[in-house]
């Protein structure tokens, strides 16, 4: 990674697009890294609190905002933005 090795800031909001975006190709990881915990039914407060780095104890709503919106860009791009990495 470029900054270090560190995953890079996630927003609390996955910006949306019908193509994929620069958030998407800098947070590839993170989609994945939020499918699998979900794959193996992890707990959606310890997601939030590892993979995106919230505390949902202290900030609910955003933990929540921040996992639904993340979570629908991720499988969006299991469903559609593999196809246009393929594309490119």
């Amino acid at each position: 990674m470029a900054n270090g090795g560190k995953a890079p800031a996630v927003a609390d909001e996955a910006p949306w697009s019908d193509d994929l975006t620069d958030y998407d190709h800098a947070h590839f990881t993170t989609y994945a890294r939020l499918l699998d915990a979900a794959a193996e039914g992890a707990d959606d407060r310890e997601i939030v609190r590892i993979v995106l780095a919230i505390d949902p104890l202290s900030e609910p709503d955003r933990a929540k905002r921040c996992l639904a919106s993340h979570m629908k860009r991720a499988r969006w791009m299991t469903e559609h933005g593999y196809e246009h990495l393929l594309r490119s």
